[in-house]
């Protein structure tokens, strides 16, 4: 299979490159909407004789399983190595790129420049120009090994709400990783972030009580003090001593003891009103922090009858 491509007038588009390659995903991220990295999964290419154009993103291919010899060229330098499980080929973006031989089983990872630029903010880069990502025909990575198969792991799941925060989550490790490990440019110095004052804390305290029957995220709580969302893990955690996720957490489940105590709400109902997404998770979290169920949380205080079908 040999297929060659004209440079592109612009970079080639993580959307894009599905369009560009002659062979298809076997998995992918794409019909999930996923934030961050996108993950496209491909099965073993023989006689692979290819050129393309560069991309407008960065491209993490990791080999999970199998072994492959393979010549690649980017930047005037070519490469030929035996490709094996665990090894990793980093392309940062502006790369033109040739592949010959055969390609193993690959999960791709394609990173956007943007997610680099906000690890870059978070850790204290003053300007993008000074990060660029090391051309790596090979190399044998612990992190990027982990944070591929969890990716990989996630596709084999079926879709669920917790996917979204973790890939957010393991996509910035990831960025954050490639600053620190593959950044030709030497790494500046973060600066010393100060507090949340106690009129910002009050108000993204009010906000979240305020909202507590419906998600709330940290980009929104960010813009309440208008940081970035980045910025705002670390201040938050800093000024409170915990997660804001946390704190979100135990708000919650604050309002659900006052509606038991209070009030003679179903179970069911309190659970939605305080922002869970069902009496099952309700019921998990509050024994968490609790040490009870809500049932018996209320048979203790003597405020309700247990209602038919709440949890023990």
């Amino acid at each position: 299979m040999s297929t060659t491509y004209q440079t592109a007038d612009k970079p080639v588009s993580i959307d894009e490159i599905v369009r560009v390659l002659s062979h298809r995903p076997i998995a992918t991220t794409r019909e999930r909407a996923w934030p961050g990295v996108t993950v496209d999964m491909y099965a073993p290419l023989p006689n692979v004789s290819e050129r393309y154009p560069a991309l407008d993103h960065h491209l993490i291919c990791y080999c999970p399983t199998g072994n492959a010899r393979l010549v690649q060229g980017r930047d005037g330098v070519v490469h030929e190595s035996l490709i094996s499980a665990g090894v990793s080929m980093i392309m940062p973006a502006g790369c033109d790129s040739l592949w010959e031989g055969s390609a193993s089983a690959t999960a791709r990872l394609r990173i956007p420049t943007s997610l680099i630029a906000s690890a870059g903010e978070q850790i204290g880069r003053h300007s993008i120009s000074k990060v660029e990502i090391r051309n790596v025909f090979e190399t044998r990575d612990p992190v990027i090994e982990h944070v591929a198969q969890v990716l990989i792991e996630e596709i084999d799941r079926k879709p669920h709400p917790a996917q979204t925060l973790i890939v957010d989550h393991v996509s910035f490790a990831l960025a954050a990783h490639l600053l620190r490990s593959y950044n030709v440019f030497e790494s500046v110095a973060s600066p010393v972030l100060p507090a949340l004052s106690r009129v910002e804390v009050a108000r993204l305290t009010e906000y979240i009580e305020d909202n507590l029957d419906g998600p709330i995220g940290l980009a929104e709580l960010a813009g309440i003090v208008n940081v970035s969302r980045f910025h705002f893990t670390r201040l938050f955690k800093r000024s409170t001593g915990m997660t804001a996720i946390g704190f979100v957490e135990q708000c919650r489940i604050r309002r659900a003891r006052s509606l038991i105590l209070e009030t003679t709400i179903p179970l069911s109902e309190i659970a939605l009103i305080t922002g869970f997404a069902d009496q099952s998770h309700f019921t998990r979290r509050f024994h968490r922090h609790v040490g009870c169920t809500p049932a018996a949380f209320a048979r203790e205080h003597g405020r309700r009858r247990a209602v038919k079908g709440a949890a023990n």
